[in-house]
């Protein structure tokens, strides 16, 4: 074996986006010596791309918003799927987070008495996301960034965990390597906190950057800990389309809620289409409460552009389907005709220059050409609510590596303070974790060399798969089989052709050496986006309905029994595995919300 770079810490956060960032202040402030290791540089967060706002029941515009309609609201979106008791906490524990974040430093947009002010978003019944502009979840990273420098926690920037260690069935420590030189490196510790966001590059269209290959996801997987709900894959409604060089980033919900409209090639409003099919078929189990909720939401003079994301994604969708759709598949968001140049450029500033940097497009006077792209993955490691550990004892995960929180659905706005909650909440069972053990794991060798091998292997092989042509084709068998529409045929086909890709990917070389070398990078990256496109796929074909990010062509329908348990991964040697489990029973206390509205 090579020399390898090592260290020692009580609890170490892959991850410094939000939930990392924050999961490192909660453990140092615990007393644990802890450590944040990112695979590419401080700040550069999935979380940044949060634009919209952080979702918190402070009541700040509407005085009648509590924790108890959040939660509802919450638990109504993710379809009833989600884990109730993340979904209670996380309600009841935002605005805290919220108001700590202003603490710290997070500069709020203002309501003219001074309050933190507060925006409409697609599937909240009030005006209830803080925020800064279009630029919130830069705020955020820039304030708890800050902060966790401020506090001395020591960062390992542009650096890969590939493997987590173990020492029988609970957590040593983890192995990876420096980006730039290639060399080794294991920390020893005895918790770790996994907050590797997402999974979009396992998809052709995509808001995800490079380093969004489910890797948290994978190896939580291969280091025991089961997946919980990886059929719901959020694709947001509204992505850059042209020209091709900004396919998939993110147009912000916030467009739509300062009052951007969605319309298609004949120039028509087309949501309000849809907007009574979604209140009869998603929101009330009878026609008298379809009624009451659609009131309420007309009343309240909520567009039909602010009905959940799965909802808008579904009905772009149907149009482009119809042959209503723009030159390129797409359709239209105009704000331009809707609001004044000065209110889009104080409003939404970052989409204003992203638009006319990117895209030669002015947004104050034409409208924007979009699309639905893979945007965030709701399923994830199933985690305890209050602690969010894993099945495996010093496993911890939060943020969008972890499942239960959104259900079927995530709301927009809902991620941020998900991030702050229970990252928060991560941090400290990881510091209780490690200073309550008598003896502190130890890592096996053994662990260390085989991770070492697998990491070398691509250099032992001469002539092999391009892992480039690998990715390609593992993103379009995603995009076309398990897209927004599936079905089962389709399904059974990409799991035929990742089995097939798995086999390629042992024959995959790269050349040169260790330093600079993306190809590597990639290589390694792949055995974690199969693992997870695996996943997708296995419970998408599991579930037989139509439920949230879930739309089966062959199963149209929302089947009560199916709102009654999860599918869940787990890794079964050589592929993956699902099983179904019972939703956890919710107290009568909380039932009654739904009795009573």
């Amino acid at each position: 074996m090579s020399e390898i770079e090592r260290h020692s810490y009580d609890v170490v956060v892959v991850g410094a986006g939000g939930a990392g960032l924050r999961a490192a202040i909660a453990a140092h402030d615990a007393g644990a010596r802890t450590a944040i290791v990112c695979k590419s540089l401080l700040g550069k967060a999935h979380t940044v791309m949060a634009e919209g706002g952080i979702a918190a029941a402070m009541g700040n515009v509407w005085p009648e918003d509590n924790w108890q309609v959040h939660f509802r609201d919450t638990m109504r979106g993710g379809k009833m799927l989600n884990n109730w008791r993340m979904a209670q906490l996380h309600a009841q524990e935002a605005p805290e987070r919220v108001w700590e974040l202003e603490s710290w430093g997070a500069l709020f947009d203002r309501t003219p008495d001074g309050k933190i002010s507060q925006r409409d978003f697609g599937g909240h019944r009030y005006a209830r996301l803080a925020h800064v502009g279009d630029r919130t979840g830069l705020e955020m990273i820039r304030t708890l960034q800050q902060r966790a420098v401020a506090l001395g926690i020591d960062v390992f920037m542009e650096c890969t965990i590939t493997r987590l260690l173990k020492d029988g069935d609970r957590i040593a420590g983890a192995f990876g390597y420096w980006r730039e030189s290639g060399r080794f490196i294991v920390f020893e510790a005895p918790s770790v906190v996994l907050a590797t966001g997402g999974i979009g590059k396992s998809f052709k269209v995509t808001s995800n950057s490079w380093e969004y290959t489910g890797d948290g996801h994978a190896m939580a997987m291969l280091a025991g800990a089961p997946l919980i709900n990886m059929e719901f894959v959020q694709f947001h409604p509204t992505g850059m389309l042209w020209p091709p060089s900004v396919r998939g980033i993110l147009v912000t919900e916030s467009v739509r809620g300062d009052g951007g409209v969605l319309r298609n090639a004949e120039g028509r409003r087309f949501m309000f289409d849809y907007i009574s099919d979604y209140f009869k078929a998603e929101t009330a189990d009878t026609e008298e409460e379809a009624d009451r909720w659609y009131d309420d939401h007309i009343n309240n003079r909520r567009p039909p552009e602010l009905l959940p994301r799965d909802e808008v994604a579904r009905a772009i969708n149907a149009e482009v389907k119809a042959g209503r759709g723009t030159p390129h598949g797409g359709v239209y968001l105009d704000i331009a005709s809707r609001r004044s140049p000065e209110f889009i450029k104080k409003r939404l500033p970052s989409m204003y220059h992203q638009f006319k940097e990117l895209a030669d497009v002015d947004i104050t006077k034409e409208p924007m050409e979009i699309a639905p792209t893979c945007h965030y993955v709701m399923g994830g490691v199933e985690v305890d609510a209050d602690s969010a550990m894993s099945k495996v004892p010093g496993l911890f995960a939060a943020g969008e590596v972890a499942g239960g929180m959104h259900g079927a659905n995530r709301l927009g706005g809902n991620s941020l303070s998900d991030l702050l909650v229970f990252g928060k909440r991560a941090g400290e069972y990881a510091a209780a974790h490690a200073a309550g053990l008598a003896v502190r794991p130890r890592i096996d060798e053994a662990d260390v060399a085989q991770a070492e091998a697998e990491a070398l292997a691509p250099f032992a092989r001469d002539g092999g798969e391009n892992p480039y042509s690998l990715h390609r084709d593992l993103q379009e068998t995603m995009h076309n089989l398990v897209g927004i529409i599936r079905v089962a045929e389709e399904m059974e086909r990409a799991l035929e052709r990742i089995a097939e890709y798995r086999e390629r990917l042992e024959k995959v070389s790269v050349e040169g050496n260790r330093q600079y070398n993306p190809g590597w990078h990639l290589a390694l990256d792949l055995r974690n986006m199969l693992i997870v496109s695996e996943s997708i796929a296995r419970a998408a074909l599991e579930r037989k309905e139509s439920r949230g990010g879930h739309t089966r062509d062959d199963y149209p329908s929302t089947d009560p029994e199916w709102g009654k348990r999860n599918v869940c991964c787990r890794w079964d040697g050589d592929h993956v595995t699902v099983y179904q489990q019972p939703l956890p029973e919710m107290p009568d206390e909380l039932k009654k919300l739904f009795e009573e509205h």
